[in-house]
């Protein structure tokens, strides 16, 4: 089995911190978005990697390569930003004859129901009721469950059920022409998303189903951001095991403490994710995501997401830090 996870996204939502590092490597309850995928993705038996790169590209190809060395991986450059409907159709060439194809996208952490959709012999995708679908590719069901329609982001949505973005195609081919055809057409819009391309094939006649998963976090913005890390490190149990001593340090868990990290004088937890390299001194830290090789000292910091290689000194109460950061604070 093949996966295309498309990673070109510029993720504009998370801005600042993803100015500089692209937004599937950042961190949540111990380890990037990207990694959780990648994992349960080769628990489910798919053998090779197809990632759509683009925006900071070089810095997803490198953790790949890094991280997963025996990975069978292929990497294609989306150079234009014409939507996720044009990053899979760029996939054409890489993928070869392959019939069957998984596709996540690299924003997203999916617990649950994904296996009836891997194994499913029609084209499927995963569904989860959603608050507010205007924000999200929305689907219409009929009652034996097969879909009876989708649209991407509806002023009017006709349902609450939301594309979470994990997709199994029955048919790459017939996609990928389908793509190509909305591509070539000069009435539609420049941008093409996925659900356009699977719109079309149901129009056309393809069978679809859907499958409810049991969780899904959306890593979008901060604030889901950080209700995902507070989520996973419960649901990850840390604190059972043995962390490393920190000098005068007290550590309330649960807390994800990477490697190679120096903390002395401080209070962490509960709820922080700390990236490998990080130091913290004589600083108070609950509810944040730190990042790799990020230095504080003498701060307070609750409910935060910092970036990568960022320095902090002062006394700050809630920040948003984006990645090569330092800044002063009295």
């Amino acid at each position: 089995m093949k996966a295309i996870i498309p990673v070109a996204g510029a993720g504009t939502r998370l801005r600042p911190f993803t100015y500089t590092q692209p937004k599937p490597l950042i961190p949540v309850a111990g380890k990037p978005i990207l990694s959780y995928i990648v994992d349960q993705l080769k628990e489910l038996g798919v053998s090779e990697f197809i990632f759509v790169i683009g925006y900071l590209g070089e810095k997803i190809r490198t953790y790949v390569e890094e991280t997963y060395p025996n990975l069978e991986t292929k990497f294609v450059v989306q150079d234009e930003r014409r939507g996720s409907g044009h990053a899979v159709w760029l996939t054409k060439q890489a993928m070869g004859r392959t019939k069957n194809v998984i596709i996540v996208f690299g924003d997203t952490i999916i617990e649950g129901g994904i296996e009836e959709i891997v194994n499913c012999s029609h084209t499927c995708m995963a569904i989860k009721p959603v608050e507010d679908p205007r924000r999200f590719g929305v689907v219409e069901l009929k009652k034996d469950g097969t879909i009876k329609a989708m649209v991407e982001k509806p002023r009017m949505p006709r349902s609450n059920q939301a594309l979470v973005g994990f997709y199994k195609i029955s048919d790459f081919k017939l996609l990928c022409n389908t793509l190509g055809t909305l591509l070539d057409d000069p009435k539609q819009e420049e941008s093409i998303t996925l659900t356009d391309g699977l719109m079309m094939m149901l129009d056309g006649g393809h069978p679809m189903h859907a499958e409810q998963v049991h969780r899904w976090y959306d890593c979008g913005d901060p604030k889901v951001l950080l209700n995902t890390n507070r989520t996973l490190l419960a649901k990850r149990k840390y604190g059972e095991s043995q962390e490393p001593a920190f000098d005068r340090t007290i550590i309330i868990h649960p807390v994800a403490i990477g490697k190679n990290c120096k903390i002395h004088d401080a209070v962490i937890g509960p709820n922080v994710s700390i990236g490998d390299h990080a130091v913290i001194e004589h600083s108070m830290v609950s509810e944040s995501i730190v990042g790799r090789f990020a230095t504080l000292n003498k701060v307070n910091l609750t409910e935060s997401v910092i970036g990568n290689d960022t320095a902090l000194h002062g006394r700050p109460k809630s920040l948003n830090i984006g990645d090569n950061t330092e800044l002063e604070l009295g």
